[in-house]
């Protein structure tokens, strides 16, 4: 895959370089695939895992703040920043180091009308986001998880090789959502 990092992101961005620069990625597993949702990794642990070992958990250490755009949303191919959930993390901050790749299944203008009035409680003339029209589209013919947009920062995007996506995704899992067979990451930047 090759993956176009977003400038509109410049926390994400950089940090996410740092680490691929650094070797951080190399070998580590695609440790939680949910087909037709995402495929995650970016967790230290999974580096030397055992078979079946429950992972998720790890990080670098630190996190990042949060950085929303209304232009990088959860369609097929987005690169975007895990975090912990809302009751123990108030401010969504990312994880250091874990990311996902959205999966997704193909969106209707309905759907994503829902959306986008979960978005914008309130009076209609104070409604702050709306879709735009290649999003609309997008949704619809590639698809993802709208659901997550405006939830988790989202920074960058598969650019080619959304088919790898597709084949990650469609590999057998254990529960917990682990892949029976490893699946490992080796990560490179290309300027």
């Amino acid at each position: 895959m090759v993956i176009e990092l977003s400038d509109a992101t410049p926390a994400h961005r950089d940090n996410f370089l740092k680490l691929v620069e650094e070797g951080f990625y190399d070998s580590l597993l695609f440790h939680r695939v949910i087909n037709r949702f995402m495929i995650q990794g970016g967790d230290p642990a999974s580096k030397n895992a055992a078979p079946g070992a429950m992972l998720g958990s790890g990080g670098p250490g630190y996190t990042v703040p949060a950085e929303f755009r209304p232009e990088l949303m959860h369609i097929k191919g987005a690169l975007c920043a895990a975090r912990q959930g809302d009751q123990v993390n108030p401010t969504r901050a990312s994880s250091g180091s874990q990311f996902y790749i959205v999966h997704g299944r193909p969106i209707t203008p309905d759907e994503l009308g829902s959306m986008q009035e979960r978005y914008n409680l309130g009076k209609p003339e104070d409604q702050k986001f709306a879709y735009t029209a290649d999003q609309i589209s997008a949704y619809g013919t590639l698809g993802g998880t709208p659901f997550l947009d405006l939830q988790y920062t989202c920074f960058g995007r598969v650019v080619e090789g959304l088919e790898v996506i597709d084949s990650i995704a469609a590999v057998r899992t254990a529960p917990g959502d682990r892949p029976v067979q490893d699946v490992r990451m080796q990560l490179d930047v290309i300027r």
